[in-house]
């Protein structure tokens, strides 16, 4: 907070109150949401306009650039544009963002049967990405192979989503999971690991722990969404609901 009003150049001279639907720590986003909010409103404070470009861009500076967390810019970009979106990162150009190519059926449908279920869990993304970025430095083939591999499974979902295959969308899902988890031993545990297999013995086609790992929410691309449902309600895991937000990072209110 205290860098985001030195960036915008407002004094720390207001109050600042801020309110979530769902705990920090756990996978979905909150820090970039909070950073591109923030940054908003102070924006919005100083009576100046800022696109979802210049949004994402001053988020990422903040997180990376400032307070050096070992993180991607993911997040602060899609919190911006929201939508079902598309980014390109390169090493040394800006964020490209475009707009999946998907129909409305594959939309509702992708909507309809994706859950998430909460785990219980909260912990510091920190400890898991450091740990991979470090290796990343280091050139360590593992983790630089996992993280290519990944990369592809980027655009073989893309090509699946807009295709309208939301079954292999959802074995994708899987198969990123099983890979993601050779990254670091912190990754699940066997908490997580018994619930993610009764989930897919019961209904899901595949699915991942949302984020760096660790804790936070379980999400699945179901075939038979009341099967899992009752699945996770008996394991005690409960579900949030949730809705696709194609605003992106917005002003509610102002003086």
């Amino acid at each position: 907070m205290r860098e985001c009003l030195r960036f915008v150049g407002v004094p720390p001279n207001l109050e600042i109150t801020s309110m979530a639907d769902i705990p920090a720590g756990t996978g979905l986003g909150s820090s970039g949401s909070f950073t591109t909010a923030l940054l908003k409103a102070l924006h919005c404070h100083r009576k100046a306009l800022v696109n979802p470009q210049q949004l994402a861009e001053e988020a990422c500076h903040i997180e990376l650039d400032v307070l050096r967390e070992p993180i991607g810019k993911q997040d602060q970009f899609i919190a911006a544009y929201g939508g079902i979106t598309c980014f390109e990162f390169a090493r040394d150009a800006p964020v490209k963002a475009y707009a999946l190519r998907i129909s409305d059926e594959t939309l509702f449908n992708l909507e309809d049967n994706l859950l998430l279920f909460f785990t219980g869990y909260s912990r510091s993304a920190s400890l898991i990405l450091k740990e991979q970025d470090e290796k990343s430095k280091e050139r360590d083939r593992a983790m630089t192979d996992n993280l290519h591999f990944v990369k592809e499974l980027g655009y073989r979902s893309k090509d699946a989503l807009e295709a309208g295959d939301l079954i292999e969308f959802g074995r994708l899902m899987d198969v990123h999971w099983q890979r993601k988890k050779q990254r670091s031993e912190n990754m699940s545990n066997p908490d997580i690991d018994r619930w993610y297999a009764t989930a897919m013995a019961n209904g899901a086609v595949g699915g991942k722990l949302i984020g760096a790992g660790g804790g936070g929410f379980l999400m699945f691309y179901a075939a038979d969404k009341v099967r899992l449902r009752h699945a996770m309600r008996e394991l005690g895991l409960r579900e949030v609901r949730f809705r696709f937000d194609f605003e992106g990072t917005k002003v509610l209110a102002s003086d």
